[in-house]
């Protein structure tokens, strides 16, 4: 007879099938230890502290740890990111902890570790790289892959197994605290660099994570967890794709499902969002996985849910396997539910098989796995052995990517001549986020997630100022610092100390922004929203104090959204912005400063010229923009796509299907049109061009954004010289939902703009489609080929 958890059970021989043996090892477990696979464990939490998740004390309550480990454990949460720990000490830790959970259990089966890595691995003494904003600002999906590849590369050294990241959630009120989260405001962009982020996590094998599934950013009033009021076509048009994009495209193992209620329904118990169409329609293999303490809020903020049984239910149901970061409803009400007839096992088995065959995947099932992670030998593992320092998360090589990444974020918004600093004698440095290294870090960097609670300790990783960075990068100018005042405090007693160290400058660097945190204790990050877009505090007026005197001033913006700037789009020498530019983010701005760096970064996301007026972003259709009919105009100070660089470019030659247009070119609704440019470096040194192309459909079965972003490239032009670019558009990229809801692909008139943002078209492409109405699916084309001949 076979045995079920001896060396010769089925689940345990890798000759057999991948299916197999996972069924057979659903088939040998009790109830209870199926439901122990399907939850996670927060060690170390302290409940009683100010929390990293929403709720966290309300729901995180103790339980005895040696009981729950022999029925088994699917996922260990965040053993790195909840307490500041050694990487090397960690790792032992780790691997001591997967011991135990292996030797407790009759399976021998261990947890999976999954850590938050949205902006580098979130831990101590890891690279802090530029937040998702930045990613975007780059327009570089390969550079955010190999990005997260190091990442990925990080946490596997170190026994982990998932990451949380990357963001997909398209931007759709620059109040919500977590748009530095965000990759930006169009679907296409945030699609392509998280799809780029995901092939790179998953290369390294960590299994990458979708969030937040789906609708979070568009919460009424920007405020987080709040309702969300969105009708089915903008969600299919605008949330979704990048989502879809991912998947189809990104071999993602798991997807988070949002906090989010959508008309009413939350995510977490959307069957139809979470089974119906991720699994069903787009083919999803893998796990969804809670958003921490999701299914909870089921009962405890949502109200469809009566009991915690009932949240298990309903959420197992929708699609979820896994309840993080610990066991609430997945534990004793979920065993209960099965008890009382009110769900069916095959339900647990149906989440069961999914989280084994990732196990599986990973190795975790194979006889003989040693939780030992690469980074360590076995005798640092003993307890006691001293480890500390022997493992480095932040090596040069990281480092050289997360300054490649700040650099290319850098947008210059305006500039009137005063960039590059040309040999200023005396600069005054000026603005609370000119020295405070916090200011570089998005709010899932460890030292602001995690980090802020223990001031006792340092940084862990190294990360300059801005002033830091202009002392060495102009050292033989005469450098003045003055504060002004703090990110968000109501004291302007330090604001005329900066004005006169103004006006006795050759040129002000005001450095304003953002300081992030976790549910209010910061001006940016999750749970910190914005009433209005005036920057935080008292920065306004100390902006306009610094503008009155007299002296040249280059504004810089580093902060997790865009703000409007007061009078500085027109009174301002230059304006930079910049998005939590991470630990090299200082040295970036100031080489930006010198000219060291030609500027090539684009907004992600519209920078506002009023505080109010909002939600908006440039993916809007006709009547959302400036009209008679309203006396609030929301056109922005600085649309999306915009960026200047210290050379110029001359965009000519434009071709339809390689010949010069005299009139409309047709193609019918299933095929493509090639559509193409030069673009010339006409300034005197190498610099970087954006080339977008937008689509305008100006007469459509229901109104559709003015234009919106289909593709785009990354020319690099050495002085002089010049670039052949052409996109080869299929029709599929011009598909919408239709009044019914399916996605059609209309015949008709319609505008390809080549611009250098959404409003500055350079080139314009009149096409003509024809035929009938063509129906598509997620089988479409969801890219423009794009070429490059130097």
């Amino acid at each position: 007879m076979t045995s079920t958890t001896g060396p010769d059970a089925v689940w345990t021989d890798p000759t057999r099938p991948p299916e197999e043996r996972v069924a057979a090892l659903v088939g040998a477990m009790t109830l209870r230890e199926k439901a122990a696979q399907l939850y996670g464990m927060w060690l170390g939490a302290d409940p009683e502290g100010p929390g990293v998740a929403p709720h966290q004390s309300e729901l995180d309550k103790g339980f005895d740890l040696d009981a729950l480990l022999t029925q088994g454990l699917g996922q260990l949460t965040r053993a790195f990111g909840t307490n500041p720990v050694d990487p090397a000490a960690g790792a032992a830790a780790l691997a001591r902890m997967q011991r135990r959970i292996v030797d407790a259990n009759r399976f021998g089966i261990p947890a999976l570790v999954h850590e938050e890595c949205l902006a580098g691995f979130t831990t101590w003494k890891a690279t802090a790289y530029p937040v998702p904003l930045s990613w975007g600002a780059t327009f570089d999906p390969e550079l955010i892959r190999d990005m997260a590849s190091r990442i990925g590369a990080s946490m596997r050294s170190v026994g982990v197994h998932q990451g949380l990241a990357p963001v997909l959630d398209v931007v759709r009120d620059l109040r919500w605290g977590r748009v530095e989260e965000t990759i930006g405001e169009d679907p296409y962009l945030v699609g392509t660099v998280a799809t780029a982020y995901v092939q790179g996590l998953e290369s390294a094998g960590i299994v990458a994570t979708l969030k937040h599934f789906a609708g979070y950013s568009a919460s009424r009033s920007g405020r987080n967890l709040a309702p969300v009021s969105m009708g089915p076509r903008e969600f299919a048009d605008v949330i979704l794709p990048p989502f879809e994009m991912a998947v189809r495209e990104g071999g993602v193992r798991s997807v988070m499902h949002s906090y989010a209620e959508v008309d009413g329904v939350p995510a977490a118990a959307n069957g139809e969002l979470l089974t119906g169409l991720l699994r069903d329609t787009w083919g999803f293999t893998g796990t969804v996985v809670a958003d921490y303490f999701g299914i909870g809020f089921l009962k405890l903020l949502h109200g469809v849910a009566g009991t915690w049984g009932d949240a298990a239910r309903l959420a197992l149901t929708a699609g979820v396997d896994v309840e993080l970061p610990g066991p609430k409803a997945f534990l004793d009400p979920l065993i209960d539910e099965v008890a009382s007839g009110r769900l069916d096992e095959a339900v647990i088995d149906r989440a069961l098989t999914r989280v084994l065959r990732q196990k599986l995947d990973l190795g975790l099932l194979e006889p003989g796995w040693d939780p030992r992670p690469e980074a360590l030998t076995e005798a640092q593992l003993e307890p006691g052995a001293e480890v500390t320092g022997t493992v480095d998360l932040d090596p040069a090589a990281d480092r050289a990517i997360a300054r490649r990444i700040a650099e290319e974020a850098v947008v210059l918004l305006k500039n009137g001549g005063a960039l590059p600093l040309s040999s200023p004698g005396t600069i005054a440095v000026l603005g609370p986020a000119a020295d405070d290294p916090f200011t570089m870090l998005g709010c899932y960097s460890f030292p602001s997630h995690v980090g802020a609670h223990h001031p006792e300790l340092p940084l862990g990783v190294d990360i300059p100022t801005v002033l830091d960075a202009i002392r060495t990068e102009f050292a033989d100018a005469r450098i003045v610092a003055e504060q002004g005042c703090t990110v968000d405090g109501p004291e302007t007693a330090g604001i005329p100390a900066a004005v006169e160290a103004a006006r006795a400058a050759d040129v002000a660097v005001v450095v304003l922004g953002d300081r992030a945190g976790l549910f209010g204790r910061g001006t940016s990050g999750e749970g910190c929203d914005a009433a209005d877009l005036s920057l935080p505090g008292v920065q306004g007026e100390l902006l306009e104090a610094v503008l009155d005197s007299g002296t040249p001033v280059v504004l810089v913006v580093d902060s997790g959204r865009a703000y409007a700037l007061g009078t500085a789009p027109e009174r301002a020498a230059a304006i930079v912005q910049t998005f939590f530019p991470g630990e090299e983010g200082g040295g970036a701005i100031a080489r930006v400063l010198s000219g060291a760096v030609n500027p090539s970064g684009r907004l992600p996301l519209s920078v506002p010229a009023h505080p109010g007026g909002q939600p908006w972003t440039y993916l809007s259709q006709i009547l959302a923009s400036r009209s008679e009919v309203s006396n609030l105009d929301p056109t922005p100070a600085y649309p999306f796509g915009s960026g200047l660089a210290y050379t110029t470019f001359a965009w000519s030659d434009l071709t339809v299907n390689g010949a010069a247009p005299s009139g409309p070119t047709t193609a019918p609704t299933d095929g493509a049109v090639r559509v193409g440019l030069t673009v010339r470096n006409t300034g005197e040194r190498a610099g970087t061009e954006i080339v977008q192309l937008y689509l305008h459909d100006p007469v459509a079965q229901v109104t559709r954004p003015v234009v919106r972003l289909i593709a785009f490239a990354r020319v690099p032009l050495e002085a002089g010289a010049s670039a052949e670019i052409e996109f080869t558009v299929p029709a599929d990229v011009t598909a919408f939902p239709g009044r019914d809801l399916t996605r059609v692909v209309e015949p008709g008139a319609l505008e390809l703009r080549l611009g250098a943002s959404s409003t500055d078209i350079r080139l314009t492409a009149e096409v003509e489609l024809t035929g009938e109405v063509r129906h598509v699916d997620h089988t479409r084309a969801l890219h423009c080929g794009v070429t490059v001949r130097a």
